[in-house]
């Protein structure tokens, strides 16, 4: 899931591909790769979109980290709130793309 966020994240901030490559020194294809979940990303990776998008690491880390061993009612309901949390920056992202187009 750390992958959606990450690329919500972009898209939220208006960052095209190549921006955020040559912002972060990452070559394109391997945005496209962590992006799409082909890649997981290294820790410096994740402290590059930190510092470039000014956020902790750990908001960038809260939808990838395990669930650990906290019960099925505490893993379904942390999974369900950071797919909620997903959704809405997606339904954000949409809304911010109608209003461009109009």
């Amino acid at each position: 899931m750390l992958h959606k966020a990450l690329r919500l994240i972009r898209q939220y901030h208006k960052e095209s591909l190549v921006e955020l490559s040559t912002s972060l020194g990452i070559p394109k294809d391997k945005i496209v790769d962590i992006e799409s979940g082909a890649w997981s990303p290294s820790i410096d990776v994740l402290q590059r979109y930190a510092s470039h998008f000014d956020m902790p690491i750990s908001s960038l880390v809260f939808f990838s980290e395990s669930l650990g061993t906290q019960g099925r009612l505490s893993k379904r309901l942390r999974l369900n709130l950071a797919e909620k949390v997903l959704d809405i920056l997606d339904w954000v992202n949409n809304r911010n793309a109608k209003t461009e187009k109009a």
